[in-house]
Parts: C-alpha cells; sequence; structure tokens
C-alpha cells in the first residue's frame, strides 16, 4: 500500500471519530510515517523483532495543570510498515487486505488517542484497543 494511500487511511480513522472524542482532540496532530526509527524504538525499550504500529508524543490530558499552554502541538504518529505487517498476519485466505489494515489503523489510532486522555496499556488492553 502506499503512502498516500496510507495516509488516507488515517485520516479516515480520525475523521470517524464521535464528535464528542474529535472535539476533545484539540491541539493534536495526527500524521503517517513509514516506521519507527532505531532511536524510538530504543527509547520505548522495543527489541527486535518487536516494534510500534503507533506513538503518542505529548503531555497526556490527565497531566496538565493551569500552566499548560503555547505549547507545540501533541502528535500521534501511526507507522505504515508494521500496521501493513500486522494486516498481513492477521488476514485469512480470501479476506480484503485493504479492510484489514483500514481496522488495525483505527485501532491503533483509537489506542494512541487512548494514551493523549491519559490511559495506560492495562487500560487500553482492558478496551481491547491494543
Amino acid at each position: 500500500m502506499d503512502p498516500k494511500r496510507f495516509q488516507e487511511l488515517v485520516d479516515e480513522a480520525v475523521d470517524s471519530l464521535p464528535p464528542a472524542l474529535a472535539d476533545r482532540l484539540d491541539n493534536v496532530d495526527v500524521v503517517a510515517a513509514r516506521r519507527p526509527s532505531s532511536r524510538t524504538l530504543r527509547e520505548m525499550g522495543i527489541r527486535p523483532p518487536g516494534t510500534l504500529l503507533g506513538l503518542y508524543r505529548g503531555v497526556p490530558q490527565t497531566h496538565r495543570d493551569h500552566a499548560y499552554s503555547a505549547v507545540a502541538p501533541d502528535q500521534i504518529v501511526i507507522y505504515r510498515e508494521p500496521i501493513l505487517a500486522a494486516a498481513r498476519e492477521d488476514i485469512s485466505p480470501g479476506d480484503d487486505f485493504d479492510e484489514a489494515v483500514r481496522e488495525q489503523v483505527r485501532r491503533t489510532v483509537l489506542h494512541e488517542i487512548g494514551h493523549h486522555f491519559g490511559l495506560e496499556e492495562d487500560d487500553l488492553r482492558r478496551l481491547d484497543y491494543q
């Protein structure tokens, strides 16, 4: 899948958020990237063959106080190559690959938005957004 089509799926996932959730994503950029850098993987404590599907960089809403203002936008990065690999692993013969990628992108976007709202990995696992 080419980068343009992948970005469209990321945009689609963000655009499909319920208004009550989307309205609270003020000052958050959601972008697609090819794959996480080795530095990012090291910073996150991930060793090969492990990888990262997405990453939230910012200050979760639960950690903000009255002094939080005039800051650069938080960023959610959705990584194309790891998501394509995960979709390939999850797909059954005869399934639609684009649909598998769309679903993995949607789940990853929701997972990273969960971090923006202060949810931890255990919380996201309980919500089935891991």
